[in-house]
């Protein structure tokens, strides 16, 4: 069973990037940063957790158009993002789909909405204060795998502070009752006081940060009935996204110790650590055999369904590639590129063989076997003139005249549109 060695707050600002990656570890303005990391840095050395879960929030990088309150990375491994002047020279990090799939499950059985993201990029709220904490290289990866955990603090209206803290305490039952033996740690990224926008730029109140930070060690609770504007007034508009130190402290259990705090304020924002070790053995809020039947009672008895393959996450993380290949099919340049040379653009989207061999003989029964969600097999049927009455009479293993004999009306129909 799944044990959690503990919790590390951080700050993530792209100031700790910045003097990593410029060699700046010696010079004076910017050793202080190193130092406060030091300890965090041997911390993971030694629980040597199998993941971390890491509480951040993305700074309109890889989540712009659409940005959820909670988002779940489901996905078998996240790169570093480029926000403008290329991605950071550091390897991607191995996520861990089962471990996402279990706690995502727990989370929406206690009434927690979630959207689940692969493919996406994580920007310096993520990798910036990562790359100071877990050993890495190019040759091995990270120490560690990754079960990101996006939030959406940067458009209003955004959850509550007890929202937050009710996440963490939510997100600790779903670790707890995950059945494989894995040692999990718990990161909660941003703040502390700062404000990055408008005349208010530059705001910084040292005297809240310090409050705030004993206040999380020692009565959490007391912080959850503060509004975003209160958390704005005292530590800045951005400050609020402490509300991320307050998921991971639900995480925890109720009496923790700070075995190591730093705050260092070199510019507009502090970079501030904190360790927090457990000191309690919290009992469950219910036998983890509880938990994992509750998590698993809406789809009890779907595996009995003959021809039913639910879209699980699992199911779409086996088939990421192929599913995000035909969605492609709904740009104009990758459809004519399909068009022209069927091959050379499967190759090009570096799909295996087997993910070639089911497009090119549109094995569309085959496809829904793999992974692929049905809505995908219209995008396909649209770009290849196939329509989805075609589709459906060949999952059956029937002929079309066949098929439309069990339909009220003999129709066919797909979702192409107008081609420029």
């Amino acid at each position: 069973m799944a044990t959690i060695v503990g919790g590390v707050a951080t700050s993530h600002t792209p100031t700790i990037a910045f003097a990593k990656d410029g060699g700046k570890q010696d010079d004076p303005v910017w050793k202080p940063i190193f130092k406060g990391y030091e300890p965090v840095q041997a911390w993971f050395r030694e629980k040597a957790p199998d993941v971390l879960v890491y509480i951040y929030n993305d700074h309109m990088t890889a989540f712009f158009d659409h940005y959820s309150h909670f988002a779940l990375g489901v996905g078998e491994r996240f790169a570093p993002a480029d926000e403008g002047g290329g991605p950071r020279d550091i390897p991607a990090i191995a996520g861990d789909p089962d471990f996402a799939a279990h706690v995502a499950r727990v989370m929406v059985a206690n009434e927690f909405d979630l959207s689940y993201f692969q493919g996406k990029a994580l920007d310096h709220g993520a990798f910036s204060p990562l790359s100071v904490m877990v050993d890495h290289d190019r040759e091995t990866g990270w120490a560690c795998k990754l079960l990101p955990v996006v939030c959406g603090v940067l458009t209003v209206p955004l959850p509550s502070a007890r929202r937050f803290w009710k996440f963490g305490r939510s997100l600790r039952q779903a670790i707890l009752s995950y059945p494989k033996d894995i040692k999990v740690a718990i990161a909660g990224t941003g703040g502390l006081s700062h404000q990055v926008h408008g005349e208010g730029c530059g705001f910084n109140n040292p005297e809240w940060d310090h409050e705030f930070m004993e206040r999380l060690e020692k009565d959490p609770e007391s912080l959850l009935d503060m509004t975003v504007a209160d958390l704005a007034r005292l530590g800045g508009w951005e400050g609020a996204e402490v509300v991320m130190w307050l998921m991971m402290r639900g995480a925890l259990s109720e009496k923790v110790e700070v075995t190591h705090k730093t705050y260092f304020l070199p510019s507009m924002c502090p970079i501030a650590t904190m360790i927090l070790e457990d000191r309690a053995q919290d009992a469950p809020v219910e036998p983890v055999e509880v938990t994992r039947e509750r998590a698993w009672h809406d789809y009890a008895g779907a595996e009995d369904m003959a021809g039913t393959y639910p879209f699980t996450i699992e199911r779409s993380v086996k088939g990421y590639r192929l599913n995000h290949f035909l969605h492609s099919l709904t740009d104009p340049d990758v459809r004519r590129a399909f068009r022209d040379d069927e091959e050379a653009t499967m190759a090009g989207a570096g799909l295996s063989e087997e993910e070639r061999d089911l497009v090119r003989r549109r094995d569309w029964i085959g496809m829904i076997h793999y992974g692929v969600i049905f809505f995908m097999l219209e995008k396909l049927g649209a770009v290849t003139g196939i329509g989805n009455i075609d589709i459906y009479a060949a999952m059956k293993g029937m002929s079309v005249p066949e098929f439309q004999k069990t339909r009220n009306a003999q129709i066919n129909y797909g979702v192409g549109g107008k081609e420029d």
